[in-house]
Parts: C-alpha cells; sequence; structure tokens
C-alpha cells in the first residue's frame, strides 16, 4: 500500500487563510469532496498530512521508507496519477516551478533535494487563492459527480419533482443522483447547466429551485423555498434558506433563512442569522479587492464577483450586511445595523461601532453549546488549535 503524505506549504497555508487556521489545504472542500477524498477516491493508499506544526496532532504525519509526497493543493486527475505511478525513487513532478509531487524519503523532501525532476505537461486543477473555489468549484463538482457515478447507481427521483433540461448527459449517464435516505419533494431541478447531487439523509422541502451544478453532502436541510443557483456545495450537515449563488460550506453551517450569500466560501460551525446579506458586487462595478493574510492588506483580484469569506466558528447576527468581499476569521461574532468592515481578525466581536476581542473562555462557551447541538465534542487538541490561532491573531490583524 502506497503511503502518501499531503503537504501543505508556508505561503500556500497563509494565503488561503482564514479557512487553513483549523485545517491542512487537502481538507478544504472543493466540489462535492475535500481534496483529500478525491485523492482517496482516485489513488488508494495510506493517507496522512504534512502541515503546520499547531495542525499536526489533529492531522498527523506518518513516514515509511519511500513515501508520494503530493502538494495539498492540488486535485488528482487521469493524467497526474499517471505521471505518479512513472516516478522512481528521488524523482519529482514540478509543473513550471511549482512542486506537484516528489517519491523519497522524509529527510530528502525537507532539504529539498527532490532528485530527477520531471515536468508536467498540463496545469492541473488546483487552489492558489481563496477565491478558487468559488470560481472553479463548478469544474471540481463535475468531476466528482463522474467519480461517484462511475461507483454506483441513484436512488430513483420522487415523481413530484420537476426537471428542467435533458436528464442525461450525452454517455447516458444521468444529470441527478440521490443517495439512500434523502428526501426530496416538490422540487424544481434545472439541469441544463451540469449535475445534481443529493446526499445520504439530505433533505430538500417542497418549493425549492435548485439550478445546477449543486450539491448537497450528507444530513443537509434546505428549507421550504430556497433557491440556489450553480455551483454551489452545502458541505455535510448544513442547513440553509434564502437565496444562495455560486456558495461553498464546509460543514455543520447553517443559513436558514431569507436573505441573499453569493460567490462565498464559508467554514465549519458557522451561523448567519436571519435576514443576512452579502454583497458580491461593487455599486460602480469595479475591480474588487480582498484581504490578503500574507500581505496584510488588500490586493486586487481581477474580480468583478467576490461575496463574504468566513473562517470556522464565526457568527452574524439578524439583518447583518455585509460589503462587497468582506473577509472574517475564527471565532468571529458580527452583529447590529450597518456594514462592518471588509476584514475582522480572529476573536473578535462587534460591528459598526467597532470590535472588542473574545475571550478564548467565552469562545470555546460558544464552540461547545454549538457543537453540542449536533452531537459533537469540542476536544483538547481543538482547544490547543484554537489557541494556537489566537496567539497569532495580533501578528495576523
Amino acid at each position: 500500500m502506497k503511503n502518501i503524505i499531503l503537504f501543505d506549504t508556508e505561503s500556500l497555508h497563509l494565503e488561503l487563510l482564514p479557512l487553513t487556521f483549523t485545517r491542512p489545504i487537502s481538507d478544504i472542500r472543493f466540489g462535492i469532496f475535500t481534496i483529500r477524498e478525491k485523492w482517496e477516491q482516485m489513488y488508494p493508499g495510506n493517507y496522512s498530512y504534512k502541515t503546520n506544526d499547531y495542525l499536526a496532532k489533529k492531522y498527523p504525519l506518518q513516514t515509511d521508507d519511500n513515501n508520494y509526497f503530493i502538494a495539498g493543493n492540488v486535485c488528482p486527475d487521469k493524467e497526474l496519477i499517471q505521471e505518479l505511478d512513472k516516478l522512481s525513487e528521488q524523482e519529482s513532478l514540478f509543473y513550471n516551478d511549482e512542486l506537484i509531487a516528489f517519491y523519497g524519503t522524509l529527510d530528502a523532501f525537507q532539504e529539498n533535494d527532490f532528485g530527477v525532476v520531471h515536468p508536467l505537461k498540463n496545469e492541473p486543477l488546483s487552489l492558489r487563492k481563496l477565491y478558487d473555489i468559488f470560481i472553479n468549484n463548478n469544474i471540481a463538482l463535475e468531476r466528482d459527480y463522474k467519480i461517484i457515478t462511475s461507483k454506483k447507481q441513484s436512488a430513483p427521483l420522487p415523481a413530484s419533482n420537476r426537471v428542467i433540461g435533458n436528464p442525461n448527459f450525452g454517455d447516458g449517464t444521468p444529470k441527478i443522483f440521490i443517495e439512500p435516505g434523502a428526501s426530496i419533494e416538490c422540487v424544481t431541478l434545472n439541469v441544463t447547466q451540469g449535475p445534481i447531487y443529493i446526499g445520504k439523509d439530505a433533505e430538500i422541502m417542497e418549493n425549492s429551485s435548485i439550478r445546477a451544478p449543486f450539491a448537497a453532502c450528507e444530513h443537509v436541510v434546505v428549507n421550504m423555498g430556497t433557491k440556489i443557483y450553480g455551483a454551489t456545495t452545502l458541505g455535510p450537515y448544513c442547513k440553509v434558506g434564502g437565496e444562495l449563488n455560486n456558495v461553498i460550506m464546509q460543514a455543520y453551517s447553517n443559513k436558514g433563512h431569507d436573505g441573499f450569500l453569493g460567490n462565498a466560501v464559508i467554514g465549519e460551525w458557522c451561523n448567519l442569522g436571519a435576514g443576512t446579506n452579502a454583497s458580491n458586487l461593487k455599486n460602480d462595478y469595479s475591480e474588487i479587492k480582498l484581504w490578503n493574510y500574507p500581505s496584510r492588506r488588500f490586493l486586487r483580484t481581477g474580480l468583478q464577483f467576490c461575496g463574504l469569506i468566513m473562517g470556522d466558528h464565526s457568527k452574524a447576527g439578524i439583518n447583518c450586511m455585509f460589503n462587497t468581499a468582506t473577509v472574517l476569521g475564527v471565532g468571529v461574532n458580527v452583529h447590529g445595523s450597518g456594514f462592518p468592515r471588509n476584514f475582522v481578525a480572529s476573536f473578535s466581536e462587534g460591528g459598526t461601532a467597532g470590535f472588542s476581542d473574545v475571550p478564548l473562555s467565552r469562545f470555546f462557551s460558544i464552540a461547545e453549546r454549538m457543537m453540542a447541538r449536533r452531537g459533537k465534542v469540542l476536544t483538547e487538541v481543538d482547544r490547543a488549535i484554537f489557541e494556537a490561532i489566537h496567539d497569532e491573531t495580533e501578528n495576523l490583524k
């Protein structure tokens, strides 16, 4: 069995904050699966991580005499896997000047001794910027969908639903896949632009309208009358309502009421209160600038559309409003009227009147109560991770 290590680089770890505060890059959900899950589906082996020290206890490293080191921001495809299988000891794959994979010892990897270098002809699908997650979610979602449909058969779609568009791809593969235990009744499903995936025990309530590509992972709940545009992914146990357009929610997060969210990435254990709206387009239609952690300033993106980026365990009270391209760190609590600033550092609470620090004891208390509702426990390992993030917060403001 191959020993496979998904590695993070420090530069990409910083670039993909706030999501990577609490997880390795390969644990970001992108499409239907996380990047690690994509690799496990396509390239069997024993998987572990090489990531930041403070994350290592939760995401440990396991080494062998020789290991496949694969960049954690890169998604697998057939060409890449074929090239991986050609590698001998002390050989590596590069795309331009970027290390994609290395086969060898941990010592050689740590010493940047990558031996014989083989160029990769085509650029693999990967995450390099936060906004890559929603810009390329359609590509990742359709790839994951093909993996799912190649291995099993869908449950039948109940007759009460209405399908718009050809229900099958050109090769006869169905464009709608429903896992066992899912409930979907009286829903409009538009598959003209791609597939729709409904995960195990998910519930799509009546009068909802969904445009593909779309994925609802296991135990997702889509409330009555929800409007969803692709490419949208709802991670496990998320609950949504209102209007969503090109949104990726990692897991265990809620936007259960009316309000708009578009071109957005939401972490785990987040909550958006009733009536919360987040702009994804500037009034003057100008290019969007987004907070960048490595440079500690707002950088041009080349984008016209970019919405809310929210780190894990962050919250927004009822009727909150967010400006275009707002970035919230971990453990942020926003409330009150008006627009808060476009970047709020981790463990902060407030709104237009300003923000104050949230003590870790209070953060832990809130997190424990929220997680208990889903039968989850905040472990001592989790606490140590949040303590490390808290210690770094002042440096990253």
